[in-house]
């Protein structure tokens, strides 16, 4: 782990995109950039964990002004080096705490990254701290992967996801506590190099306590960005809770 960076340094960093292309399909980004767009309804966005801007550039250019918070100069660089990053405000440090001037119509937290924060008081304290960022009337919106537990007959642990001749990725939970890692070992020059990144997972329903919390009420809950139906088979979701006017 890098000290300055987390978890996301410059080896990360430097073939994050690559790594996650997928994830910059128009088909995957253009419904939440619609979806946030929607949310912000002209006011401003706050992104915790903005890293190289998959979704903050998008954003910005529907004319949504975004401000980023984000732990990794790293990441934060790829974002400076892209068109139109130098336009967008970033805070470095912990998004669990780290304060930015100003209020938001719009926070939102993607791609699991509320997993990134792993224990329970610091997900409480990021929903406190979205809380304090949120004008009345404003939203929260939180995109996390379920927990594959389903998946894991009694004694095993490792849930694979991920075999290609370069890559191959495995999750490891531990249902004790709620901590899981991602693990990656790729292939590099003909050397493997291995990866691994501590997570907490987190159920819907403890994300609503959560938002009761610091004071805020669920709105919406989806099972993606397209406002399809969230139901018991689902694999994810897309929440919205706001904070209450008056």
């Amino acid at each position: 782990m890098d000290d300055q960076d987390g978890y996301f340094g410059e080896r990360v960093a430097s073939g994050y995109d690559q790594s996650e292309g997928d994830m910059f399909e128009p088909g995957v980004l253009d419904p939440a950039v619609d979806f946030l767009a929607g949310l912000a309804d002209g006011g401003r966005a706050l992104e915790l964990g903005i890293g190289t801007g998959r979704i903050a550039l998008p954003l910005a250019r529907r004319g949504v002004e975004v401000h980023g918070i984000d732990l990794s100069r790293a990441m934060v660089a790829r974002l400076r080096a892209k068109p139109g990053g130098d336009a967008i405000g970033v805070t470095i440090g912990d998004f669990a705490t780290t304060r930015v001037d100003g209020m938001f119509s719009v926070a939102y937290l993607v791609f699991n990254t509320i997993m990134n924060l792993t224990t329970q008081a610091e997900q409480v304290a990021c929903f406190r701290n979205v809380a304090d960022h949120l004008e009345p009337g404003g939203c929260f919106v939180v995109e996390v992967h379920l927990p594959e537990l389903r998946k894991l007959p009694a004694g095993q642990s490792v849930v694979p996801y991920h075999v290609s001749p370069t890559r191959w990725a495995f999750d490891v939970y531990d249902v004790a506590t709620q901590a899981m890692s991602s693990n990656y070992i790729d292939l590099v020059d003909g050397r493997g190099e291995y990866t691994s990144i501590p997570f907490r997972y987190v159920w819907p329903s403890e994300l609503d306590l959560m938002a009761q919390l610091a004071g805020l009420r669920l709105r919406e809950r989806w099972d993606g960005w397209t406002r399809d139906a969230f139901t018991s088979e689902s694999s994810r979701h897309v929440s919205v809770w706001e904070r209450p006017v008056g």
